[in-house]
């Protein structure tokens, strides 16, 4: 069993930086796969980036150069560093664990407004 919590999110302003973190539990962490997911009102769930065991990354075309995830083994914690946000950018933002996804955060929110 994996359990994830997001935290991090918040307002911020077009433009602007924040950094989302996502701390799992469990000894196995090292093993999976993991990545952002989103989910904006009336519209359905994608994915934002993933980074495997290795630190191999993908990034959906929306927010390649501007966001960077990463991954702390060591403190089973990965991060969404998000510059640049767009009002788009908007979302529920959930952590997730394997590929395809078997573990899932509660989420936190993210809005980009001025």
């Amino acid at each position: 069993q994996v359990q994830l919590v997001e935290s991090g999110g918040g307002l911020v302003q077009p433009g602007g930086s924040l950094r989302l973190s996502c701390a799992a539990s469990g000894s196995f962490f090292a093993i999976y796969n993991m990545g952002w997911y989103r989910q904006a009102p009336g519209k359905q769930r994608e994915l934002v980036a993933t980074i495997n065991r290795g630190g191999s990354t993908n990034y959906a075309d929306s927010v390649k150069g501007r966001f960077t995830i990463s991954r702390d083994n060591a403190k089973n914690t990965i991060f969404l560093q998000m510059n640049s946000p767009k009002p788009e950018d908007t979302a529920v933002y959930y952590c997730t664990a394997g590929f395809p996804p078997g573990y899932w955060g509660q989420g936190t929110q993210v809005t980009v407004s001025s």
